[in-house]
């Protein structure tokens, strides 16, 4: 069974800070694309980040430059460091599993909160 769980998410000021992980198991990682996305308040999810299984990268416009995703393929983990963060990157982060290559994420963790305040 493939699990995704994230961390890293709290309150942090404008211009502040983060650092999510997401940890998973029950298939091979290396392999898979991942991804990030958010979700805040009265608002639909939105796409914020992705790497391959190859290490290409993919971006959200408005967090291009502030946002860095990575993974760690022997800790079968990803990360977002979110950097010069603001307001509206107020959300629930989730990470998700792509085993197709093709953006389909078939796997999705529970979330992890982080609250940017002015």
């Amino acid at each position: 069974q493939v699990q995704l769980v994230e961390s890293g998410g709290g309150l942090v000021q404008a211009g502040g800070s983060l650092r999510l992980s997401c940890a998973t198991s029950g298939r091979a990682f290396s392999t898979d694309a991942m991804g990030w996305f958010r979700q805040a308040p009265g608002k639909e999810r939105e796409f914020v980040a992705r790497i391959t299984g190859s290490g290409e990268t993919y971006y959200l416009d408005s967090v291009k430059g502030r946002f860095t995703i990575s993974r760690d393929n022997a800790k079968n983990t990803v990360f977002l460091q979110m950097n010069h963060l603001n307001p509206e990157d107020t959300a629930v982060y989730y990470c998700a599993r792509d085993p197709s290559g093709l953006g389909r994420y078939a796997y999705w963790g529970q979330g992890t909160q982080v609250t940017v305040s002015s």
